[in-house]
């Protein structure tokens, strides 16, 4: 689905932000982009989002180089979640989920009662269709980020970018973010997600990236990489990796830091 040959990026005359960063995304994979403020994992997705230029490597989309594919193209291959944030702008969420349509809509061409139908089915696939035409900016933030998420669906593109998708999210919002991302990888769905939280690994995901000064520093299955020694220097501070009790006689990994 996606392949990062050696890239590296930088603005300008500066030193690289990113070097010499490989690692594929296979379909059906989940990827959990860990690494602390500053690392470079917003860079990266600019990068594989075609927004960056790499200065060195290669980006492939389903085997082609981004280089060949036009912006309408990229829109249909990959869809991008945002951080939720609020809009000043009066969008009802069935708008704000409509616009990811854009792609499949030609120039100056009104969204077709198909386009609005496919829209509506995400809205039911997120659970959310009570909220179609309530305002963006008047619903929660757990609201909001299950919007953008449906905003994404209805590109109808096989790999989904999602930039720390249970940020700023209470408990119960990020579990529900969470089986949302869960059901969408079972559907067949590749999955990038970013994240400061390692735990989230140990939920979802089957493969690890973990990132650090701009390199990515290990890749592997979440219970290889995602280790006591490797969080602690990720993030300056002591951290365990302890298995729990999750209930009907199932262990499961959680990463605790520790005030040491």
């Amino acid at each position: 689905m996606l392949t990062i040959e050696n890239i590296s990026f930088g603005y300008a005359v500066a030193d690289d932000l990113l070097s010499d960063i490989s690692f594929t995304v296979d379909k059906g994979d989940v990827v959990c982009l860990l690494g602390p403020n500053g690392a470079g994992k917003t860079s990266l997705l600019r990068c594989m989002l075609g927004i960056s230029k790499v200065r060195s490597g290669m980006i492939k989309v389903q085997g082609r180089s981004i280089k060949e594919i036009s912006a309408k193209e990229m829109a249909r291959a990959m869809a991008y979640v945002p951080q939720a944030t609020a809009t000043v702008f009066p969008h009802s969420v069935m708008d704000m989920v409509v616009m990811g349509r854009t792609p499949h809509i030609g120039i100056m061409a009104a969204p077709s009662e198909q386009d609005l139908a496919i829209a509506a089915e995400a809205l039911v696939e997120l659970g959310i269709p009570h909220l179609a035409d309530s305002l963006f900016s008047q619903i929660s933030g757990g609201e909001r980020q299950l919007t953008l998420i449906a905003r994404a669906l209805v590109q109808q593109a096989d790999l989904l970018i999602m930039d720390e998708p249970t940020a700023s999210l209470d408990y119960g919002n990020q579990v529900r973010i969470l089986k949302v991302i869960d059901r969408l990888a079972s559907q067949g769905y590749s999955i990038i997600m970013t994240s400061h939280f390692p735990n989230h690994a140990f939920l979802l995901c089957n493969k690890v990236l973990i990132m650090k000064n701009g390199k990515i520093t290990a890749v592997g299955r979440p219970e290889d990489v995602v280790t006591d020694e490797r969080l602690s220097d990720l993030y300056a501070t002591t951290v365990k990796v302890v298995e729990i009790d999750a209930g009907d006689s199932k262990l499961m990994k959680i990463c605790v830091p520790l005030m040491a």
